[in-house]
C-alpha cells in the first residue's frame, strides 16, 4: 500500500508541476524516479519532521500541494502543535502520508506503534482522515486528494493486502464504500481491517448467519448519509479498528448514533486497542492474533451479539 501511495504521488506529479514530495528519513531508495527526474519538487529533510511541516506550510501558501511522508507515530505525536497551527488553523491543502497506522512496527516497541494517531488527529479543526484498505484504493485516493481543499492524514497500513476494492468503481472522500449488503447484522471497519471483516463474513455466511460489511475509508468527516440508510435496518453492528477503542472509528459511530440514532448505541460492540501502551514485542501478526483483531474473533464477536439478542 506504501509503495501504491508513493508510485501515484509521482505519477500525478508528472502531469501536475504543483506535486511536491517531502520527506523524513526515509532512506536512500524511496521515489528514486522522482528524485531523479524531478528533483526540483523533491526534498528528503531528514530526521526534522516538525520542520517538514512548517516547510510543507509554506509551500502550500504558495500555490504548491505538498505530500509529506514519515512515520505515522512522528508525524502525529511530534508535530501535534505544527499540524494544528501551520496547517489547520490556515486550512491548507497538505497530504499527510503516515507509514505504520496501528501495530504495523511491532518489533519496535510503543514509540513506533501508532495506536493512537486517528484520535490525535480527529480533534483538530478542518483535518481530514483517510484510512484506505488496499492498494487499488489508495490509488484513487492520492488522484482524488489533489483537488482537496483541507488538510489531510492518509493512514497506510502493512502492505500486501488482498484487493478488496477491485470491482468499486466509485471512490469519493467522505463516503463510504459498502462491500457487502447486510440483512440483519454489520461489520464497519477502516483500513485493513475491511479484510478481516470480510473474512469473518465469509465465516458467517458458512453457517447461514448474513453479514454485511461497511467500509468508512474516510474516518473524518464520516458519512452520516450512509449511517442513516444503513444503520437502522440492522440488529447488531460491530466496528473493527486496529486502533485504541478511545477516539477512532467507533468512538465516532457512536458520537453520530447519540446525536443522530440514540436508540441504536446499545447494538453497537467496538472491537480494537485497550487504551495502553503495547506492553510486548512481537510481529505485527502475532500483536492482532494477542488483541483479537483476526477474523476468527470478529466471527465469534458477531455470534455473541447474536445470540444475546
Amino acid at each position: 500500500m506504501r509503495q501504491a501511495a508513493l508510485n501515484s504521488v509521482y505519477e500525478i506529479a508528472k502531469e501536475n508541476k504543483n506535486i511536491v514530495f517531502i520527506g523524513s528519513d526515509l532512506g536512500p531508495g524511496v521515489l528514486e524516479e522522482f528524485k531523479k527526474n524531478i528533483p526540483e519538487r523533491f526534498f528528503m529533510e531528514g530526521v526534522a519532521e516538525q520542520f517538514v511541516i512548517g516547510f510543507s506550510a509554506g509551500l502550500a501558501k504558495e500555490g504548491f500541494i505538498p505530500f509529506v511522508n514519515t512515520i505515522s507515530t512522528f508525524l502525529t505525536r511530534r508535530c501535534f502543535e505544527q499540524i494544528t497551527i501551520d496547517l489547520s488553523l490556515h486550512d491548507l491543502p497538505v497530504k499527510l502520508i503516515g507509514n505504520g497506522g496501528g501495530l504495523v512496527y511491532s518489533p519496535l516497541g510503543p514509540t513506533h506503534q501508532a495506536i493512537d494517531d486517528i484520535a490525535i488527529l480527529k480533534a483538530i479543526p478542518n483535518m481530514t482522515i483517510v484510512c484506505p484498505c488496499d492498494a487499488i484504493e489508495m490509488k484513487k485516493l492520492i488522484t482524488a486528494s489533489i483537488d482537496w481543499p483541507h488538510p489531510m492524514y492518509i493512514r497506510l497500513a502493512r502492505g500486501g493486502e488482498d484487493i478488496v476494492t477491485a470491482k468499486t468503481t466509485d471512490f469519493q472522500i467522505g463516503k463510504g464504500l459498502l462491500i457487502r449488503k447486510p440483512l440483519k447484522n454489520l461489520f464497519i471497519t477502516c483500513g485493513a481491517m475491511a479484510q478481516k471483516a470480510i473474512k469473518a463474513s465469509d465465516n458467517l455466511l458458512e453457517e447461514g448467519i448474513e453479514s454485511g460489511v461497511l467500509h468508512m475509508h474516510t474516518v473524518k468527516p464520516l458519512d452520516t448519509e450512509i449511517l442513516k440508510k444503513w444503520l437502522p435496518l440492522v440488529d447488531n453492528v460491530i466496528t473493527v479498528e486496529e486502533h485504541i477503542r478511545s477516539g477512532g472509528l467507533g468512538t465516532s459511530i457512536l458520537e453520530f448514533c447519540n446525536d443522530f440514532l440514540p436508540s441504536q448505541t446499545k447494538n453497537i460492540h467496538r472491537i480494537g486497542l485497550p487504551n495502553k501502551y503495547v506492553e510486548h514485542y512481537g510481529t505485527h501478526d502475532e500483536q492482532q492474533v494477542f488483541y483479537g483483531l483476526t477474523d476468527e474473533n470478529l466471527t465469534n464477536a458477531m455470534k455473541e451479539m447474536i445470540n444475546n439478542v
